[in-house]
């Protein structure tokens, strides 16, 4: 965690989502650490969305461009 969120790769963050999600589903999180983890995993997901959405504008721009040859 110690990277700013925006620096975060798509890759990394799905790592660290899926981390997440195995201490969960392992119970491995204590009470303590359940809310700073929802909360990591919910900043996470906003990253892994935003990243798609960019990538996914970009094609369509790509696309479109070459179509207009």
């Amino acid at each position: 965690m110690a990277k700013k969120s925006k620096e975060i790769p798509y890759s990394e963050a799905i790592g660290e989502l899926e981390q997440i999600l195995s201490r969960l589903r392992s119970g491995q999180l204590g009470i303590n650490e359940l809310t700073a983890s929802v909360k990591r995993a919910q900043e996470l997901i906003a990253i892994c969305r935003s990243q798609l959405v960019a990538t996914r504008e970009e094609l369509e721009k790509i696309i479109n461009d070459n179509t207009t040859l």
